[in-house]
């Protein structure tokens, strides 16, 4: 056994035991260690650097490592076994993105969205309320006459006073009776579950203090991010909102690395513990933590993922998600209690998963539709999801009509030399002047730029073509004289936003022309995605009146430039709106309205999915849009004249 010592941002954090030739990555996973790991440790993203600053690793391969680099000791821990012992300087960005990741939540323009959409909901006749209801209840004591059991009595005035012809309660309520109804003179706080007719007693507390109040969780559950908000079911007020990077990262950056994982042993377990312990529980302690008050307060909770990820939160195999005909092993799920997966709220608390519809279009596209929505509009709407699956819906309130794209991880940074997801210090915001070709940029936090995050890689590449550095198929031009613009040995092109020799930086942040045939690659699978299923209706984009993109790439995405770059159809600005974390929204919606989850459910239904990946013309379509903008220019007019 060898002795490994990690160290996160300058402090010794974790020591850990590993055995003879153990691979590094799968050492740090085993002691808790972040490390980013778009690729699921193949080797082929570079994301996993770390530094070995004391003892030796055998390092199997060092490909996307400098010469400067290796000679620091740098190596990649997917690529290096374990020979001695060993200290691992873990870099900040690669450890500590999962707590500082800039999410997007419930910013004031989705509670503006939110606002609308439920007095719109509201005049169709959907009820303000939720079903969870709260009563302080003054129960006669027992005597030698009124002799019923604790049960009988509350279920005696459920019945008599609040009208209810059938009453349930569970073993583990049962048992807080006896205690709960003595302590003050059988004055209790009851909590329970109105369905119709139905009472179901969730809980029986001691009415000491008879404070009634009721919280939920509305909860997106994100390949690369999760956020949640708790909400005041008596006043529909968020009171807390948090985030943090889906602890599955580590496991690989997109859901088909995920779900390779599974078929290590142990890995579906790995997988649903970094979800739930790792992600899930944490948020919610922070948040009851932020509002004062206990997760026992907590009595539903609404969620929504995609496919793969309602399948390993419920430890459910999903390896056939990825094998043609693609099949999920469930797309609507049972109302659970917390307790039956793990969640950390009251244990008698309801957990509602959004139903999927599809391998690839699943609960957060359902649940973003209602919020949109999709299925009110008279006029044809479109929502396109970006994230590191596109995830596209076309229709109104006769027909709607879905279908989902791999976009890959491109989009928030992912195999990208110098790509970062959206952390402190990801560049942004980019612009190119046209005579020095230097780039200003912003970063998040205005903090010292790490990388480039997905805004910011459409908004370089886009200033790259623009001034020329980039031709039509992301090669970079040789005729330019511009320190800026190097060629390596292999005639492979980059360009420098900014680096240590000319700006002073402390690091060198380029880009690649394999990096920008990643990104057309990403950009030409959702422009095709949105094409082909316009095509195959015999729509023609020009119909579109509303085009409503969500997720966290679209926070800051430069509307203009993704259109010029062929990323987005070529319609007028003005009929584009960022609806943010749609799939949150939804789940808001689903916790205050009474109607809300049985009309996702509908949704779902109502939702008809076309399989790109077996239709005729997408491949086609696919090569074709893998060109900035577009090989057919005809259906970009604007960027004609």
């Amino acid at each position: 056994m060898h002795k490994v010592v990690f160290v996160v941002k300058g402090k010794r954090q974790v020591e850990f035991l590993a055995g003879q030739r153990e691979n590094l990555l799968e050492a740090a996973r085993k002691a808790g260690i972040m490390i980013d790991t778009p690729c699921n440790g193949n080797g082929t993203c570079g994301k996993c650097k770390v530094q070995i600053t004391k003892g030796r690793v055998d390092a199997l391969s060092l490909t996307r490592l400098t010469e400067e680099e290796i000679a620091d000791g740098w190596v990649l821990a997917c690529s290096s076994e374990i020979i001695e012992d060993i200290e691992v300087n873990v870099p900040d960005l690669a450890s500590a993105f999962q707590n500082e990741m800039q999410i997007t939540d419930l910013s004031e323009n989705e509670n503006k969205n939110i606002r609308y959409v439920r007095k719109k909901m509201l005049k169709m006749g959907m009820t303000d309320s939720n079903r969870l209801c709260c009563e302080i209840i003054q129960l006669p004591e027992p005597t030698n006459d009124d002799n019923l059991a604790d049960e009988d009595r509350l279920k005696r005035y459920f019945r008599q006073i609040l009208g209810y012809s059938d009453i349930q309660v569970s073993l583990d309520v049962l048992r807080k009776f006896p205690d709960a109804f003595r302590e003050n003179s059988f004055k209790i706080k009851v909590v329970y579950l109105k369905r119709g007719d139905i009472a179901e007693i969730m809980d029986v507390r001691s009415c000491l203090e008879c404070a009634c109040a009721l919280y939920g969780v509305a909860l997106d559950i994100g390949t690369t991010s999760v956020s949640a908000c708790l909400v005041n079911m008596d006043t529909n007020e968020i009171v807390s909102k948090a985030s943090m990077g889906n602890a599955q990262v580590k496991y690989g950056g997109d859901v088909i690395n995920r779900i390779v994982y599974t078929e290590k042993p142990g890995g579906l377990k790995k997988l649903r513990d970094a979800i739930i312990e790792e992600t899930i529980n944490p948020l919610i302690g922070q948040m009851v933590q932020s509002a004062g008050i206990t997760t026992d307060d907590i009595y539903e909770m609404c969620a929504a993922g995609n496919t793969t990820m309602t399948h390993l939160l419920l430890g459910i195999n999903p390896d056939h998600l990825r094998r043609e005909p693609f099949i999920p092993g469930v797309n609507t799920i049972p109302e659970m209690k917390s307790t039956e997966i793990g969640i950390r709220i009251n244990p008698e608390g309801r957990v509602y998963l959004a139903p999927s519809v599809a391998s690839y279009v699943g609960g957060d596209i359902t649940a973003g539709v209602f919020a949109v929505p999709v299925w009110l509009q008279e006029e044809f709407t479109m929502l396109v999801d970006l994230g590191t699956n596109g995830e596209i819906v076309f229709g109104n309130k006769d027909f709607m009509m879905t279908c989902a794209c791999s976009a890959g991880p491109a989009f928030e940074g992912g195999e990208i030399s110098c790509g970062t997801r959206a952390v402190p210090g990801a560049i942004e915001e980019v612009k190119i002047d046209d005579a020095t070709l230097k780039a200003s940029f912003l970063t998040i936090g205005g903090e010292i730029p790490v990388g480039v995050c997905g805004s910011g890689i459409i908004d370089l590449i886009c200033e790259m073509k623009r001034t020329g550095i980039i031709d039509g198929k992301g090669r970079i031009s040789k005729d330019i004289d511009n320190p800026r613009i190097a060629f390596d040995e292999y005639d492979i092109g980059r360009y420098f936003v900014c680096s240590k020799e000319l700006d002073g930086t402390a690091k060198d942040i380029y880009i690649t022309e394999i990096d920008i045939d990643s990104f057309i690659k990403a950009k030409g699978a959702v422009f095709s995605a949105i094409h082909t299923l316009m095509e195959s209706m015999d729509m023609p984009i020009e119909i579109l009146e509303n085009v409503y993109v969500a997720g966290g790439i679209g926070s800051n995405l430069g509307i203009e430039n993704a259109i010029a770059l062929g990323m987005l159809p070529d319609i007028p600005v003005e009929k584009y709106y960022y609806i943010g974390n749609s799939s949150m929204q939804g789940c808001y919606l689903a916790l205050t309205l009474a109607e809300g989850k049985e009309k996702i459910a509908e949704i779902g239904q109502n939702m008809t999915y076309m399989e790109l990946s077996v239709h005729p013309s997408y491949m086609d379509a696919f090569i074709s849009a893998c060109f900035i903008p577009h090989t057919d220019m005809s259906l970009f007019p604007s960027l004609q004249k």
